[in-house]
């Protein structure tokens, strides 16, 4: 069965893409940075069989539109709202992978009454701690030197040079192959700028600058499921066991092999433990 379209919403003079299908309890799902609403692609349609499942392109992400403007987390946390506006839907359970994560937990602190469950994968925003390589993109200068490796990647020979030696990369780095599919997005230069935009709204040099670990306790009483990747080297799951320690009766699940990408390293189990969530607990109200 082929995928639901991908729908254009308008929004403030630009539009927002997502991607929406199924019916039942309603399921935002926001994506990471760098990334898509296709991250969502191995889930998507096993959870929308018994739910309404919205997957969002963030601004300046995906088809969504360009803009040079805020990149907050509240802003983007407001842009997911009005795309639940846009849709007519008035609470979700809403899921955040990464930097999405943070954006998740935005929401849940600006529209506490739209939200109804809280799922975070590999969430930022939960400790100073990441990786190297994204702190490395606040220098000055990083912009050029994501635009030679896009272009690289764009190179067909090399490209597929790339695929050929992908088996032995993920071996080396397991999320390796994820983070050379972003970075090919990136050859567009609105597209860049709108990353390392987002990139410096909230990391630094010395690691991530938003920490959302002593508003926590606002998540009590509400359903709240974390995902975690054990092999993850991107953000260390110790931020998702801490955060599971400060969230009463959250649930805390680390996939055992996945790296930062848990629900496309393993999306049968991740699917599995999302509608088991879904089933077994009742939304906030």
């Amino acid at each position: 069965m082929a995928l639901a379209t991908v729908q254009l919403l308008p929004w403030h003079g630009r539009h927002l893409a997502v991607r929406r299908a199924g019916t039942g309890p309603s399921i935002v799902f926001i994506h990471g940075m760098a990334g898509s609403l296709t991250t969502w692609d191995p889930v998507f349609e096993g959870l929308a069989k018994n739910h309404d499942v919205i997957a969002v392109d963030l601004p300046g992400h995906g088809e969504s539109s360009r803009l040079r403007g805020d990149y907050s987390l509240g802003s983007l946390a407001a842009a997911v709202r009005d795309v639940l506006d846009e849709l007519e839907v008035t609470t979700a359970t809403v899921v955040g992978h990464s930097l999405g994560g943070g954006i998740a937990m935005q929401f849940m602190y600006q529209f506490p009454e739209r939200c109804e469950r809280l799922i975070l994968v590999s969430a930022g925003g939960l400790g100073r701690e990441v990786t190297p390589m994204l702190r490395a993109l606040t220098i000055p200068g990083a912009g050029l030197a994501l635009a030679g490796g896009a272009h690289l990647q764009g190179q067909r020979h090399l490209a597929a040079a790339g695929r050929v030696v992908r088996p032995l990369a993920r071996r080396v780095w397991n999320d390796l192959p994820y983070m050379l599919r972003q970075m090919s997005t990136l050859d567009d230069p609105e597209t860049r700028r709108s990353f390392l935009a987002t990139i410096n709204a909230v990391i630094d040099v010395g690691g991530q600058g938003i920490n959302a670990t002593e508003r926590l306790h606002l998540a009590a009483g509400l359903p709240t499921l974390i995902v975690w990747g054990d092999k993850d080297r991107m953000i260390p799951i110790s931020h998702g066991r801490a955060a599971a320690e400060a969230v009463p009766h959250s649930r805390f699940e680390p996939i055992a092999g996945a790296g930062h990408y848990p629900h496309e390293d393993n999306p049968d189990l991740f699917a599995s433990l999302v509608a088991d969530f879904m089933a077994t607990t009742d939304p906030r109200t």
